[in-house]
């Protein structure tokens, strides 16, 4: 199939445009490179890609998914299989800083990509939601039947809105999406601006940590290797109508249209507090912890029910926390020279 793989720079782009070359889909990356964090991380993720036994597989374009008639042009060029559209202004707490670059990625971007799918046909639409649509939601497991009316941040309410407007299409011009709510990923190549990398570069140099909510946050990390596993299996699985779904008793999670939104995390929880300690055997050094309160956007705990996901697509994370870090920290003393 040729698959546009959008943020194919990113921690997820770039493992997910990987599998597909590998197995031999033909790969149309697409990024715009902002500097939201280290550029030349997300250059050495394209330089891997260009450089591996499956490069001939893929090709990469430079744009934002907000160039309206550049996305048009793209999606007419191609005519896509499908489309995997993790491309977005990440980021919980920088949405308090710059709310405008949500609107503009995420809406404005999400908005171009369904118009892309419609008019060109393409077959499937697997799009990146977030848990943090789960918002103020306090009952665990984390379900996708739950109520996600409350998000907490501006990140948590655009992505809340992509699962909305893909509905839509699904609904008048029967595009089947898929969206899935990522769980806290983590692992090699990851992002600078999540926990485990911040910590284990602190750590590394003598820094203090700064660990929120006193250390008291549960979080259902994900590795990346997993995650993959997830995106690709619902890919293959295209979304379809629902033939129980009433609109007396409505199920949130799929739809008469072609419509499913899914959980992909670990369904294992980890204390933030042991998370760290973990991070300390894999360093075989000691964190210097300064304890802060919650920041604003942010949810205490988040934990997956991932049974939907199992069920439909035969998705199952095997890679424990001890195993996931380890391997993220092998790859950080590498990449680094640390």
């Amino acid at each position: 199939m040729k698959i546009l793989v959008t943020g194919a720079a990113g921690f997820i782009g770039a493992a997910v445009s990987q599998y597909l070359m590998d197995r031999g889909d033909i790969v149309v990356g697409l990024d715009n490179i902002n500097d939201y964090y280290d550029v030349n991380l997300k250059f050495a993720r394209l330089k891997k890609l260009e450089s591996s036994p499956s490069a001939a597989n893929f090709s990469f374009v430079k744009m934002g998914v907000e160039d309206r008639s550049g996305m048009a042009d793209l999606f007419e060029t191609h005519q896509f299989d499908r489309v995997v559209h993790l491309a977005a202004q990440a980021g919980v707490r920088y949405s308090l800083e710059n709310p405008h670059a949500y609107v503009d990625a995420n809406l404005v971007g999400f908005m171009n990509i369904l118009e892309g799918c419609r008019h060109n046909k393409v077959g499937h639409l697997v799009y990146a939601s977030s848990s943090s649509v789960y918002g103020a939601n306090e009952i665990m497991p984390f379900s996708e039947q739950h109520n996600v009316d409350h998000p907490v941040s501006l990140y948590a309410a655009s992505k809340k809105a992509n699962e909305l407007m893909a509905h839509t299409y699904s609904h008048l011009y029967q595009l089947p999406t898929t969206g899935l709510r990522f769980f806290t990923v983590y692992g090699p190549w990851g992002r600078p601006d999540m926990a485990l990398f911040k910590f284990t570069k602190a750590i590394l140099e003598g820094d203090k940590i700064s660990v929120y909510n006193y250390g008291n946050h549960h979080r259902d990390f994900t590795y990346i290797d997993d995650i993959v596993e997830g995106v690709v299996r619902s890919l293959d699985s295209v979304a379809q109508s629902n033939p129980q779904w009433s609109g007396k008793q409505p199920d949130p999670s799929s739809s008469r249209a072609p419509w499913k939104v899914y959980n992909i995390g670990a369904q294992t929880p980890v204390h933030l507090l042991k998370f760290i300690e973990t991070l300390e055997t894999a360093l075989g050094m000691e964190a210097q912890k300064e304890l802060l309160p919650m920041q604003p956007g942010d949810v205490p705990d988040t934990y997956a029910s991932v049974e939907a996901l199992v069920q439909d697509t035969g998705y199952r994370p095997t890679t424990s926390i001890e195993t996931g870090i380890q391997a993220f920290v092998d790859w950080y003393r590498a990449f680094y020279k640390v």
